[in-house]
């Protein structure tokens, strides 16, 4: 089948700004809904916005977008959605409104939050159990998430004999950057020695490999880019945004470790925007598993199939334990959803456009001019952006 390369929005929408609250591994006394309005009015501030100045609102239905606009008092709406996450989704729905004319500005959200079916300790709080308490993750009997994930790990090491250290590099390279990020809810030097004598979840995948349920909140302003060029940011402009999905689109249904979502993500990411993998600066693949982030590096043309693991070591920064590909390119430097905290991608994206505002701080990659973000997994959410400044 052809990938149109059709891309009528392309450049003509951006990101104004971005902020967050920061992530907490442990259950906190917030609600998601405070979170959320945290990070929208610390956003507001930056970008020297009013609440009258937005028409459109964007998140996960965690937060509707109702309660959100009662909450910062915004006086009237033209467009809103609470679409499913990755993160992805909310910003290609955002995006797709301002460029259709619906609404000028949104504001756009998401509250990663410690539920009751994400760890024992969040089970324990009675406040934290308004959603069920078992989650089809946590159910035996079906292959959704983490069982999934495991089995197509395994063949993974089974298909291309990889040895399990080398999703070990993933981890590290997250640890290490998360050291820099005082967002992130976990900071701790890690070691291979760490790495590999941590607790097994299923093999091969162990706690490690696995990203942290945190509480906290993103949040960004989606308009055009001429009136992103008034704002206080430079502009981040959405040169391609793009999702992916095949048939065969569920954890125990996929054929075959070549033929899954990330295969229409590169496809069609490639058509439709201006740059690749070569011109980037920064790179941000998805990393709720080590084993995803293994195969967007493959899937996005930067090695090939069962070869991730060895481009890693080749590309290994020893003196900063960290990934930098060809020299260069850092790979989620905000620590990722392995250390700064499960975001479902709006971290990724918060970096990616905090590196091109220059706004990261002493992450910052000098003069980052272009960088891609692969968000979500295999299998019914693969997703890419194509982000660049002027």
């Amino acid at each position: 089948m052809s990938t149109s390369s059709r891309n009528p929005m392309k450049d003509q929408v951006a990101f104004a700004g971005a902020a967050t609250t920061g992530f907490s591994a442990h259950n906190t006394d917030r609600t998601p809904l405070s979170l959320a309005a945290e990070a929208c009015s610390k956003l507001l501030r930056e970008c020297g916005l009013k609440a009258s100045d937005i028409d459109g609102i964007c998140g996960p239905s965690s937060v509707s977008a109702g309660d959100l606009q009662n909450t910062l008092g915004i006086p009237e709406l033209t467009w809103w959605s609470n679409p499913p996450i990755p993160f992805v989704n909310q910003v290609i729905q955002a995006a797709s409104a301002v460029h259709a004319g619906v609404c000028d500005t949104v504001l756009v959200y998401h509250v990663p939050y410690r539920h009751a079916f994400f760890t024992a300790s969040a089970l324990r709080d009675p406040f934290r159990r308004v959603m069920p308490a078992i989650a089809p993750g946590g159910n035996p009997d079906t292959m959704w998430g983490p069982i999934g994930y495991t089995a197509w790990a395994s063949r993974y090491i089974h298909e291309y004999n990889v040895p399990k250290e080398r999703f070990g590099l993933v981890a590290i390279n997250d640890r290490s950057n998360a050291q820099d990020n005082p967002g992130a809810a976990m900071r701790e030097p890690m070691t291979m020695d760490d790495y590999m004598s941590a607790r097994m979840v299923r093999w091969p995948l162990c706690l490690l490999d696995m990203d942290v349920p945190v509480d906290g909140a993103d949040a960004f302003i989606i308009t055009t880019t001429e009136r992103a060029r008034d704002l206080p940011f430079s502009p981040v402009m959405i040169n391609a945004a793009v999702l992916g999905m095949v048939d065969a689109n569920v954890e125990d249904q996929t054929v075959s470790l070549e033929h899954h979502g990330h295969h229409v993500v590169a496809k069609a990411l490639k058509a439709k925007s201006d740059f690749w993998i070569d011109d980037i600066d920064v790179y941000f693949p998805y990393d709720g598993f080590t084993i995803i982030t293994l195969n967007w590096l493959e899937n996005i043309g930067f090695c090939g199939r069962g070869e991730a693991g060895d481009f890693l070591a080749a590309n290994w920064d020893a003196e900063k334990n960290r990934i930098l590909i060809n020299g260069r390119i850092p790979v989620n430097p905000h620590g990722g959803a392995l250390s700064e905290g499960g975001s479902q991608g709006s971290g990724h994206i918060r970096e990616a456009i905090h590196q091109l505002q220059g706004r990261a701080g002493v992450r910052q990659v000098a003069n980052a001019r272009r960088t891609m973000v692969t968000a979500g997994g295999f299998f019914y959410n693969a997703q890419g952006l194509a982000l660049h400044r002027d």
